[in-house]
């Protein structure tokens, strides 16, 4: 599909998920075939800019276009700003959270509280989409609460905004993740609607993902806690939706050589101890889906995994329980929940 001046070669996008889609994560997703990768929350508010945080967040230099930055925030002067300072530090495409569904953002009326606000929502579109000359994008939930689903009237306002592609996860932000993503609000939307539709929520395995686009008509997928420890995913369902059959796992020598050089990226982005401590949560994901991993072995595992603060030992006691599995290729356990109406 054709987003601005990128033809994005596949369909299958990494969604942005805080304290996940970091700068490593990213180039590995990309790596295995995501066609657009999409950043960390990044705050509109200027004062945060010069946190290390924020600035790990908004640090693109080396990687493969194109690259989305997410920029977060409630005032429509601030967003602009903000979408101007990420596209000077490199970002090709601002997409703009109104779907995350966390206290502490909608707390402060930003994320997916915003969708109670429809001429805050136009306001920030409009002065976004024209403040930058990279395309903008939006990523929304279905509504606030099932009584108040107003993604329809969202997404018009958006086409009537500028904005050059439509995300949608497939609940409300009172859902946050609970219970099952429906996709018959993102279909009703796609007939809505002229620019290109993003459906998101529950993709999990490639044929899931073909089921999501056959019944929404969606033109692309976004895959978030689908893609934790299973990076995988993408060049699966990439070679799905062209051949419509399974692609084989990767074997145990791919499955190893990909940690290692994630957990390596991740030493090096973050410093040792800081890269010790984020990989934690990888390798759990990473066990955890590992099929051929019981769930005694693998709370075993993190167990004993967490004891070690020093990279190299913790990367060689990863790559030795790999080692030691048995049964080959990687399999990952995929939890397909039925689609809901």
């Amino acid at each position: 599909m054709q987003l601005g001046p990128y033809t994005l070669t596949s369909p299958v996008f990494l969604a942005p998920m805080a304290g996940i889609t970091d700068k490593p994560f990213r180039q590995l997703c990309r790596k295995m075939g995501a066609g657009l990768v999409v950043s960390e929350m990044v705050t509109s508010e200027p004062h945060l800019r010069n946190s290390h945080k924020t600035r790990l967040r908004m640090d693109l230099q080396g990687e493969v276009g194109p690259v989305s930055v997410q920029i977060a925030g409630t005032d429509p002067v601030k967003m602009a700003n903000a979408a101007q300072f990420n596209v000077s530090q490199g970002a090709h495409i601002i997409d703009i959270n109104m779907g995350c569904p966390a206290k502490k953002v909608c707390n402060v009326a930003a994320g997916s509280a915003l969708m109670k606000d429809e001429k805050r929502v136009a306001a920030i579109l409009q002065a976004v989409a024209a403040a930058v000359d990279v395309p903008v994008t939006l990523k929304i939930r279905t509504g606030w609460d099932h009584e108040n689903k107003n993604a329809p009237t969202i997404a018009h306002i958006a086409e009537d905004n500028g904005i050059q592609m439509l995300s949608i996860h497939g609940r409300t932000r009172a859902d946050a993740y609970r219970g099952e993503a429906e996709y018959e609000t993102i279909s009703r939307i796609k007939q809505l609607i002229k620019i290109p539709l993003v459906a998101n929520g529950d993709i999990t395995s490639a044929d899931k993902a073909r089921q999501v686009m056959q019944l929404t008509g969606a033109d692309a997928i976004m895959i978030g806690r689908g893609a934790q420890g299973n990076p995988w995913i993408f060049r699966e369902i990439n070679h799905y939706l062209k051949n419509e059959d399974p692609l084989p796992s990767p074997d145990q020598q791919e499955v190893i050589q990909l940690i290692e050089g994630h957990l390596t990226d991740l030493y090096r982005f973050y410093g040792e101890q800081r890269g010790v401590q984020i990989a934690r949560k990888h390798i759990n994901w990473y066990t955890q889906k590992c099929a051929f991993i019981n769930d005694n072995q693998q709370a075993a595992f993190r167990k004993h995994i967490n004891r070690f603060k020093d990279a190299p030992q913790q990367l060689n006691e990863v790559i030795n329980f790999f080692n030691n599995l048995n049964d080959i290729p990687f399999k990952t356990k995929t939890i397909n929940r039925p689609i809901a109406a």
